[in-house]
């Protein structure tokens, strides 16, 4: 029987990426993202579209992600791979220019709709005595910088706590937990910076590709090994 992956941000990046090389390596895949379209173009490039499940959700919304964990559930039964990659920038957002309302958004995006999709998902990992969470975070979780932007940084240290909690809770029910934290990656984020960056910069960053291989090295280590964190820089 397949194993089956949950992937947000799945409809570009490195949400897309980990999709693409999940069904090459035979996985069953539910496609978690904004938009329909998106989605279904990751299904097309998948070369396997019978392999995935395509889920539009607005991550951080609690009801909508309760419904799509019940509807996943349903369906499969069981899910074996949680990965958070969705997430979000801001072009107005260094501490003198950020408002209240992009502040909350940033953290409901970045930070509570993965710990939503935890808890949905960690029951049945529970009962099935095994599960990997991978959490794509960030280099901004480990150190500040202008460039990231305090709701951004706030937020990916939170998702290295929520993985650190994963782990010292839930390894003795078989589940493990993984914190990426990439550089600069050439994704349409970029795009949300206050100045994006040139086609020359962007050639010299990682490829989402590089952080779902990750991913895989996480995801295909033997159970009773666990990366609680990897960190990825361009070279």
């Amino acid at each position: 029987m397949p194993k089956v992956a949950v992937i947000t941000g799945a409809g570009s990046g490195v949400g897309r990426a980990t999709a693409i090389k999940l069904v090459q390596q035979g996985w069953e895949v539910v496609l978690i993202g904004r938009t329909e379209e998106t989605l279904r173009g990751t299904a097309g490039l998948t070369g396997k579209t019978d392999a995935c499940v395509v889920a539009p959700l607005r991550i951080g919304d609690l009801d909508q992600t309760h419904k799509v964990g019940q509807s996943v559930l349903s369906r499969f039964g069981r899910v074996d791979l949680l990965v958070n990659a969705a997430g979000t920038n801001i072009p107005r957002r260094s501490l003198e220019v950020l408002s209240n309302d992009d502040y909350h958004e940033m953290l409901d995006t970045n930070l509570n709709g993965a710990y939503y999709l935890v808890q949905a998902f960690l029951p049945g990992m529970r009962k099935q005595r095994s599960g990997t969470i991978i959490n794509i975070v960030s280099e901004a979780g480990r150190q500040a910088s202008p460039k990231a932007g305090p709701s951004y940084v706030m937020a990916k240290f939170g998702m290295v706590g929520l993985t650190q909690a994963i782990n010292a809770e839930e390894r003795g029910n078989g589940i493990r937990a993984c914190a990426i934290l990439p550089g600069d990656i050439d994704t349409p984020l970029l795009n949300k910076r206050p100045t994006p960056p040139t086609a020359e910069a962007r050639a010299k960053m990682l490829q989402p590709e590089d952080v779902a291989d990750c991913v895989l090295l996480a995801v295909n280590l033997p159970d009773r090994a666990v990366i609680e964190e990897l960190l990825i820089r361009p070279r």
